[in-house]
C-alpha cells in the first residue's frame, strides 16, 4: 500500500473520532490509581468491586504530558513512515473507528504478513502496569516502539525511524520545541505514550448509574450487572475501575489463527503455571473492540458468554476461576446489556496534518 493511500484511509477512518485530554496529568504513577471502591467476595475470592475511573490518569514522572507532547504523539500514532514501507502506522491496527483496536481476528504487517495476535485496544492502556497481551512490556514507552522493530509488524530498525524522521523539517522542530531534542528514539517513545495516556474510555451509562442516575441503565443492564458480579463470577478477573485485574490467566481459549501453540505469559516468564495465561483485558468500551480474546476467537460478546458459561475448554493449566456458570438465556441477554453499558462516551476527533 502506498503512502498517499494509506493515508488517505487513515482519514477516511479516523475522521470520527478524537483526542481526548486528560482531566488530570498528575505529577507521578500514584495520582488517580488508589480505588476508591469497596471489596466484594464471590465464591471465597475477595476481589475490589467495580466504580467509576478515577479522575486522574496515572502519569509517570518521567514522561509529563502536556500538549505539545501530545500532538507530537498524536502525529507519530499515525504515521506510516515509522515502518519499513511507510505505510503501517501504529492506527493500522490500533484504529480509532473500532475502538483503538483491529477489526481483523489477528493483525497484518508489512508485506501482509500476519501476526498471531488481535490488537487489544489502546483504551485506558494508561492504567495497565503491563503491555502486550503477554505483558512482557512494562510501560507504554516500552510498548509504544515495540512494534517499529517486530519483523511481522513495522519491520523497520530504531536507527532507521530516527534517521527518516530526522529529515523531515517539521519533525525536527517538534521534538526541539516539545522535548528540547533532536529526533530520538526515546522520544519517539514518550511522545506516543503521551497521546495513548489521553485516549480514555469514561462517562459510559455504568458510570452514571453508579453515581447517581438511577435511569442511566435499563433494568436489563441492571440485572446484568448482578450477574456480572454473583453468578456469572466476572468480576474475580474483571474488576475495579477499569475492569481488569491486570493479571494473567489461562481460561482455555481454543488457539485459532496462525499459531499452532501460543504459550502466552509463560515466554516472559517461564513458569509453567503461566502456559497459556494471558492479561485480562478491560470490559470499557467492549462493544466496540470486537473480535475478542488474544487470538481473535470470538466475533461476537454472545461467544464469548457462551463459552465461559460453559467452563472454558480444559487444559492442565486452566485458571480455577474457570468453571461451568449455568446461565439462563435471560441471564445471558442480562449479562451482555450490562458490557454494552460499559461504552464511554465518543471521543470528537481531527486528523492529525502530518509534516512533511
Amino acid at each position: 500500500m502506498s503512502t498517499g493511500i494509506k493515508r488517505k484511509v487513515g482519514a477516511l477512518v479516523c475522521g470520527m473520532m478524537g483526542l481526548f485530554m486528560m482531566a488530570s496529568t498528575g505529577t507521578g504513577s500514584e495520582p488517580g490509581l488508589e480505588s476508591k471502591t469497596s471489596m466484594l467476595t464471590v465464591d471465597g475470592h475477595t476481589v475490589p468491586d467495580i466504580g467509576p475511573l478515577p479522575t486522574a490518569v496515572p502519569t509517570p514522572a518521567t514522561n509529563l504530558n502536556y500538549a505539545a507532547k501530545v500532538s507530537l504523539g498524536k502525529q507519530l500514532y499515525f504515521d506510516g513512515r515509522l515502518s519499513k514501507n511507510n505505510a503501517i502506522s501504529c492506527a493500522f491496527c490500533h484504529n480509532p473507528v473500532v475502538g483503538f483496536a483491529d477489526p481483523n481476528q489477528t493483525s497484518v504487517g508489512v508485506g501482509g504478513q500476519r501476526g498471531g495476535r488481535q490488537a487489544p485496544t489502546v483504551y485506558n492502556t494508561a492504567f495497565n502496569p503491563f503491555q502486550f497481551w503477554d505483558g512482557r512490556a512494562g510501560s507504554l514507552e516500552e510498548q509504544a516502539i515495540a512494534p517499529i522493530h517486530n519483523p511481522i509488524e513495522m519491520a523497520e530498525t530504531h536507527e532507521n525511524v530516527v534517521k527518516k524522521l530526522d529529515k523531515i523539517k517539521g519533525y525536527r522542530e517538534q521534538f526541539q520545541a516539545a522535548l528540547g531534542t533532536s529526533v530520538n528514539i526515546q522520544g519517539i517513545a514518550d511522545a506516543i505514550a503521551a497521546f495513548e495516556r489521553t485516549i480514555i474510555s469514561t462517562n459510559s451509562a455504568f458510570d452514571k448509574f453508579v453515581l447517581g442516575d438511577p435511569q442511566a441503565m435499563g433494568e436489563d443492564a441492571q440485572r446484568g450487572m448482578a450477574v456480572f458480579k454473583g453468578k456469572g463470577r466476572c468480576i474475580l478477573c474483571h474488576h475495579d475501575s477499569n475492569f481488569t485485574d491486570n493479571q494473567f490467566h489461562n481460561t482455555g481459549v481454543p488457539q485459532v489463527g496462525p499459531m499452532k501453540e501460543d504459550l502466552g505469559r509463560y515466554e516472559v516468564t517461564r513458569k509453567d503455571v503461566d502456559k497459556g495465561a494471558f492479561k485480562t483485558p478491560t470490559l470499557r468500551s467492549i462493544i466496540e473492540t470486537a473480535p475478542y480474546m488474544h487470538d481473535g476467537a470470538f466475533k461476537t460478546l454472545e461467544e464469548v458468554v457462551d463459552f465461559y458459561d460453559k467452563g472454558g475448554n480444559a487444559n492442565p493449566n486452566l485458571d480455577t476461576r474457570i468453571k461451568p456458570l449455568g446461565l439462563a438465556p435471560q441471564e445471558k441477554n442480562d449479562l451482555i446489556a450490562f458490557l454494552k453499558s460499559l461504552t464511554g462516551e465518543p471521543i470528537p476527533f481531527e486528523f492529525p496534518k502530518l509534516p512533511e
